[in-house]
This record gives structure tokens, sequence and C-alpha cells, in this order.
């Protein structure tokens, strides 16, 4: 817990304890308690006064691990011992950006004065299936939001930003994910040939009304995706005039 204690103290606002939230324990006896309890609950119910005995003595000598599971240039891997508000322990799994790293970008693209919607068929390792999305990608330290949608948007698609109008921010999956995301539109004049080392298969273009239909139809199930088209929706970006035919 040395690393996660550290990370405590660094990071204060990611363990802020609210009212009526969740509280995440520091007392060591309440931590050790929270741990041992997960351990018992990961395994079926002891049978008899032996089965009993094992199960306790499991849960003191290799209690499930907890604080920080693993860290990358990316994300951090959090379980945290925590206090429910019916009063329960536990332990809880996050998954938060890097300290100081800065928010990721989702770019739609618009392509040249029909602002036709720029889709790229993309292979995914966490589903092992093929998805159509818009572009997206991680933030780099530092760089400000327009800086990351040049950057994706190069690498990518090989393509430039000649305007770049921002969406507003999403929280992907509050449930885990403490990453906050920033939604952009960009309109390109152009494109190049897709990432191939990111396992981008091809690159399309559709109306914003065909774009619309995909997400309706189930073609487009990424909610990335989803979300920067109905926030493009809801700027009008869609309407006559504004970048693209309904």
């Amino acid at each position: 817990m040395n690393r996660y204690d550290a990370l405590r103290r660094a990071v204060p606002e990611w363990f802020r304890n609210d009212a009526e939230g969740i509280d995440v324990l520091t007392e060591p006896a309440l931590v050790r308690k929270a741990r041992r309890l997960a351990t018992a609950a990961q395994h079926s119910r002891p049978r008899g006064p032996v089965g009993a005995l094992w199960a306790r003595l499991r849960a003191m000598v290799r209690p499930v691990p907890a604080g920080v599971v693993s860290a990358n240039r990316h994300l951090w891997y959090l379980r945290d011992p925590v206090r429910f508000p019916d009063g329960r322990l536990g332990l809880y799994d996050r998954v938060l950006p890097p300290p100081g790293s800065s928010p990721g970008v989702v770019v739609l693209p618009l392509l040249g004065p029909e602002g036709k919607v720029v889709l790229i068929e993309h292979y995914r390792h966490a589903t092992r299936k093929r998805h159509w999305e818009v572009v997206r990608g991680f933030g780099d330290p530092g760089a400000t939001g327009e800086e990351n949608v040049a950057r994706e948007l190069r690498e990518e698609i090989a393509a430039s930003p000649t305007a770049v109008i921002a969406l507003g921010e999403l929280h992907p999956d509050t449930g885990l994910l403490a990453h906050k995301v920033e939604l952009y539109a960009a309109r390109v004049d152009g494109f190049g040939d897709p990432e191939e080392g990111e396992a981008i298969l091809r690159v399309i273009t559709v109306t914003p009304a065909e774009a619309e239909a995909m997400v309706s139809d189930g073609r487009i199930t990424d909610g990335f995706s989803v979300a920067a088209l109905y926030r493009a929706r809801l700027a009008g970006l869609f309407d006559t005039g504004k970048g693209g035919a309904t």
C-alpha cells in the first residue's frame, strides 16, 4: 500500500469523501477488515467448522490485493478499501488517468463544404471486433485540446483541421472510469491513409443523416462516437448551411 499512500498524499482530490457517498478508508484496521471481507466474498460459503476456519485463515493470510493494482502512462487501476452508505466494508475498483495528464479527445471530422462525416473502421482489442468510430485518443500531458485534436487527426487519418469546434465534455463510464474526455468537431478538407499500426482498416464518408442512421440501426455502437454525433446535432452542425444536410 506504500505506493497507494503516496498517491493519496499527492492527489488528495482523488480520495475526498463526500457526505452520503462511498468513503475511502484510511484507518489501517478498517482497511484490513475490508480486504478480509472482500476475500471471503470471492469464495463460496465454507462448509462445516473446518471450512469456516480455513476461510478465515485464508482471508487473513492472503487477502485480496488493494491499493494500486497497476499503472502505466495512460491509466491507473486502483482498488480502494471503502465503506458503503449502508455501513458495509469492502473493496471498489476504479480506473483513473495518470496524475497531471490532459483529457483525451473525441473528434468528429466534417469533410468539405458539405460537412460529410468521416468515420473509421477500427479493430478494437477489448471487444475483439471491428467498430465504426470517429477519431479519438489520449491527451498528451500539457497539450491543449486543440493540439490533441490536430495530433489525433494527423495520426489516424492524415488530416489537418481547418476549424475546431468544442462540443463539451463527457465522462464515458462513471461506474468505473474517472476519465474525462473532450468532444470536438473538426472541419477538414481531405484525409489520407489510415494508421495501420492502430488497426484502423479503412476510412469512409457519410452524410450526417447516414451517420445517425448507423447509430439507429446498431452499426455504430461506440459510445464516444454516439456522443459526438449527438452533441454535433444539438450544436446545430448538421442543420442545412451549418456543416451538412439533414
